[in-house]
């Protein structure tokens, strides 16, 4: 069984494949009971304790001690950075030393949470991640996906064997199924010998803590997922300024994974490709601090350079909620962008379809 978090923090204690966890009860806790009792903003409070309360929550209210808040990993009893670092940019720095010092200064400066998949880059991330994390394995939450796009549980363990050597690492933190945007892709991972029974087999032999599913298409698909009654331990989702006004995985599915004590863990933040800052529509700072400000756990952003890694680092070192109506105005402000879903290519076209999935479903383009 895995070991409890000591008071001295959470990644002081050495874990193995024999010391994982087989699963813990699901209960509303602190994180739901905040989300039942209030808004983004209260919840805000319950899963970060360096943010201050003492002007109500109005603007200004300061972070007391400057780091990097760990919030819970949903009822899991783990605690993740607030702040993830994504593997498909970084993956393709040309640079592998400058890579790998980019992760270490994020290591360094608390960002604990790595996210990875198995198809990223051919295996070059998990590959480069694996080097990076020499030395450093128990200092951090390892996440990667299984990326069988609706082939059978033999392909997904096998991958799971090749996402082991790669990070040279004998467990995974965490193991999701990776993609989940198309219609019949609930379906395919729950047929009988499909992904879904991989997850409980790799659960079950140790090499994996938790799981979870991955997904950037439209909230029903993942519905039909979180219907599923799955002992599902995260659920990953695109969350930013304009979701909430098209194809909203905010309004739709975040509050169902958060009903069902899930880790919610958001991504596409500044919209796969940063392209609404470079027009100057929103900041860095708006995007992040807007998303941050939601019931999840973590945010999974791009890192491929030194800039972005203490651009965001800065950002969530000083982050406060942002209040309910200051969340509405930004809201409204971009709602004109928003509503074609210019910002979301991710979901009203396959512009971010990997291709490995678009294969399995019989596309070429």
């Amino acid at each position: 069984m895995e070991p409890k978090k000591p008071p001295t923090g959470l990644w002081s204690i050495r874990l193995n494949r024999r010391q994982v966890l087989k699963g813990l009860g699901k209960g509303l806790g602190l994180f739901g009971s905040a989300l039942a009792l209030g808004g983004p903003l209260d919840v805000a409070r319950a899963i970060s304790p360096t943010v201050s309360s003492s002007d109500g929550g109005q603007r200004g209210s300061q972070v007391v001690t400057g780091v990097v808040p760990r919030r819970p990993f949903g009822q899991t009893g783990v605690e993740v950075s607030a702040l993830c670092f994504g593997g498909a940019h970084w993956g393709r720095m040309s640079d592998d030393a400058e890579a790998i010092h980019i992760l270490h200064e994020a290591i360094d400066a608390g960002v604990t949470f790595l996210d990875n998949a198995w198809e990223y880059n051919g295996g070059r991330s998990e590959e480069l991640m694996g080097k990076a994390i020499q030395g450093r394995r128990q200092q951090v939450f390892l996440m990667t996906k299984v990326c069988t796009h609706g082939r059978d549980k033999k392909a997904a363990m096998e991958q799971l064997e090749q996402s082991l050597r790669r990070l040279r690492t004998d467990y995974l933190d965490l193991w999701q199924i990776h993609e989940v945007i198309y219609e019949d892709d609930p379906d395919r991972h729950f047929a009988t010998g499909g992904a879904a029974e991989a997850l409980l087999e790799a659960k079950k032999q140790g090499k994996v803590r938790f799981v979870g599913f991955t997904g950037h298409k439209h909230p029903a698909i993942h519905l039909k997922m979180l219907a599923r009654d799955f002992p599902f331990d995260s659920c990953q989702m695109p969350l930013n300024v304009f979701d909430g006004t098209y194809r909203s995985f905010e309004r739709e599915v975040l509050p169902e994974a958060n009903r069902q004590g899930i880790a919610a863990l958001g991504m596409k933040t500044f919209s796969g490709n940063a392209e609404p800052i470079k027009q100057g529509i929103i900041t860095p700072e708006e995007a992040l601090r807007y998303v941050l400000s939601l019931p999840v756990a973590t945010v999974v952003s791009g890192i491929d350079s030194r800039a972005v890694l203490r651009q965001n680092l800065d950002i969530v070192r000083r982050f406060a909620p942002m209040p309910a109506q200051d969340m509405a105005t930004l809201r409204t402000r971009v709602a004109a962008y928003a509503a074609d879903g210019r910002f979301e290519l991710f979901k009203s076209s396959r512009a971010y379809d990997g291709r490995i999935g678009r294969e399995q479903h019989g596309l070429s383009f």
